[in-house]
Parts: structure tokens; sequence; C-alpha cells
């Protein structure tokens, strides 16, 4: 086989760069705006696990900029570290998992959503300056919230806690939220009508209803209520798959060894991959440890000087090996993992599908030791 060596004039050199993942903020403001055109409802940008892997600060500025009004995060210490990097909006806090320092959310002014009457009441006998708590429902996924059935007692503790706390809002999920069709939900979107109306009959009030993600604010207006709540969206995920949003993401890494191999050899640990003819592999600098998924179909690949090549042999901790043919690429040549552009750099969404998962676990799953930076 004749080696055709891509001189380096005409590759993207990166000088063994570490793995990067840039985030685009134009694309996360394109996000914001595509539901924009889809709701009346205010929009609050969901920056959870790190903003969906983009960067949490890097992802919610991108987003109030393009005219988010409320962020959302999984508990105080996300949120107060939006709050010192600047962003003033509205901070809802839900999940909370180690518990909630009632007095750290009243002076970072961050709301949380209570789920059962213990949690309430908790949050009452710790709160000293009055904190803001949106009420959470269960409208039917067993996954937190308090069940309609018990609404009753959770408004009774929250009248009791008047003062300590402040009922200004009502949440809950869709319990088949990625199906992009109105009837799926129907059941949800009437149990969250009785609990707001329920609320309101209690004397509180004005609150802000929202039940709606990503997909439900893209397709069906019944769920959008006061607000609706956009994560995997902001950064080109549509759980529905009924709308092309932008990918905001650029995963890239280089070559850091390039090999001219006869027929016949035996790639990466036990030799599972065998190739077929005299061939280039070219090992990129990242694998698992990166976010790279460990079991892979055939076929997925990278892009490499405007081309894909597939991966062959198994994917290491540090290392993936790729086929490119009768191109040899010199070390610090560029490759790309996964991008928005399109054509021969492959997407976020088709890495889950080589996967068997969903984008959502691919771009949380990049590991720390991936530079982020700013496209």
């Amino acid at each position: 086989m004749t080696a055709v060596l891509i001189a380096p004039e005409r590759t993207r050199l990166s000088l063994l760069s570490a793995p990067t993942l840039a985030t685009l903020p134009d694309a996360v403001g394109e996000n914001v705006h595509r539901v924009r055109a889809a709701t009346d409802a205010r929009i609050m940008a969901v920056v959870k696990a790190d903003g969906y892997g983009h960067g949490a600060v890097t992802v919610a500025r991108a987003a109030v900029d393009a005219g988010a009004e409320w962020l959302g995060v999984t508990d105080v210490a996300e949120a107060v570290a939006l709050r010192d990097a600047g962003l003033a909006v509205p901070i809802l806090s839900w999940l909370n998992p180690a518990g909630v320092d009632a007095a750290e959310a009243a002076a970072h002014r961050v709301d949380i959503a209570v789920g059962s009457v213990e949690e309430l009441r908790d949050l009452i006998a710790d709160a000293g300056a009055p904190v803001r708590v949106h009420l959470h429902l269960d409208t039917g996924m067993s996954r937190g919230g308090s069940p309609f059935e018990e609404w009753p007692e959770l408004l009774r503790v929250a009248r009791q806690g008047r003062g300590r706390i402040e009922v200004v809002g009502v949440m809950g999920h869709l319990p088949r939220a990625d199906e992009g069709d109105p009837r799926a939900n129907a059941a949800a979107v009437l149990r969250m009508r009785q609990a707001r109306d329920a609320v309101l009959r209690e004397g509180f009030g004005p609150l802000l209803v929202h039940l709606a993600a990503t997909s439900g604010a893209l397709t069906d207006p019944a769920t959008h209520f006061g607000m609706v709540r956009i994560g995997a969206g902001l950064v080109g995920i549509d759980p529905s798959e009924t709308e092309t949003l932008d990918g905001a993401g650029r995963f890239t890494a280089s070559v850091v060894h390039s090999a001219a191999v006869p027929a016949g050899t035996p790639v990466g640990y036990g030799g599972t991959y065998v190739t077929a003819s005299a061939t280039h592999l070219s090992v990129v600098g990242v694998g698992y440890a990166d976010g790279i998924p460990r079991d892979l179909a055939a076929g997925a690949s990278v892009e490499i000087c405007g081309a894909r090549h597939p991966l062959v042999g198994r994917v290491s901790m540090d290392q993936i090996v790729v086929d490119t043919g009768a191109a040899q690429f010199p070390r610090g040549t560029a490759v790309t993992v996964f991008g928005p552009e399109g054509g021969a750099v492959p997407s976020v969404q088709e890495w889950a599908r080589w996967a068997g998962t969903i984008p959502h676990t691919i771009v949380t799953g990049i590991g720390t030791r991936v530079q982020r930076s700013i496209a």
C-alpha cells in the first residue's frame, strides 16, 4: 500500500493539545430563541450537571443574554456559584440531595422546591429569613414530589410556616416528556391544574406554575403554564427528536501516534479487531476516562481533515484507535469527536446511537480532565 501522508500545511495541527470541549454560546442563544418562538411562557435555563457538561456559568450567561428569565440548578451550592459569577436572575434549586441550608438560600435569593411534608417541615424549622418555595407535585413519575393525595397536608404545613416561607410557585415533571405527543401527558397537565387551583384556594399567590421541559416546550402548549424549563435543549438536544436544535459543543483531541500496518494486524486490548488489509492507524489521545463510551456499535467514527474515519479495537482509558486507510496523519493533527458542523463531523446524537444511549449521557459524561473553552 502506498501511504498518502497528509502534509502538515493541509492539516489542523493541535500540537498534542489536551482533549477540549469548546462551548458555543451563540448556539445556546439560538436554542433559547427557538423555544421563545414556541411559547409565550417564561423560560428557565436549567444548567445542572455543569450545564450538561458545557460549563454552567458559560451556558447560563448565554441563555440569559438570549432572554431566559430564570435559572435552574440541582442544589444551593450550584446556585451560589452562579451568583458569584454575577448572574442576578431568579434561581430555583429543586433536587437538593444533601438538604437545604435555609440561611444560605435566603441570603443568595435562591428559590427552593419542596416535594414532601417532611421536607417542608424541615425547611420551615431551619428558616430565619423567609425562603421562597415552589411546591413540587408528583404528576405520575413516583420520582420525587408530593402525591396529590398529600397535597392538603402539604398546604396545611405551608400555612403554618408563613413568615418563614413564601409559597411562590408550583412545579412538576411530565412523566412522558420525551414523546412529543400531547395525549401522552394530558393526565399530568390536569393534575397540575388541580394542584395549582388548590394552592390558590388556600390564599397563596401569585404563583409561577411550571411543568414542561424541552420537549414539552417545543411540542405541547398545554404544558407551558407560566414557565418552561430548558436544560438539554440549551446544548442542542431535543429528547422528542421532533426539532433540530443547534449543537452547542465541539469535542476535539489530537493524533498522538500513527503507524502503517499490514493485513492481519490485531488492534487494541484482546485483539478484538483485526485489519482486513494494509492500512494506517492513528491513535487519538482520548478514551473512556474522558467520556468516550467503551461499548460502541460498528460505524462509530471521528472527523479528521474533513473525512470520517472509524474507530477500531476497544476503547481504552486514555486512547482510541482510528483506521485512516491510505492517509497517514502526523502527530498533533486535530480530531473532532463531535460537533455541530454536520457532514463529516459526527453529532452528539450519532454518538448516542453508537453507544445505545441518549445524548444526555454523552455530554454529561465528558471527563474532568477534558479542558473547557468558549468558542
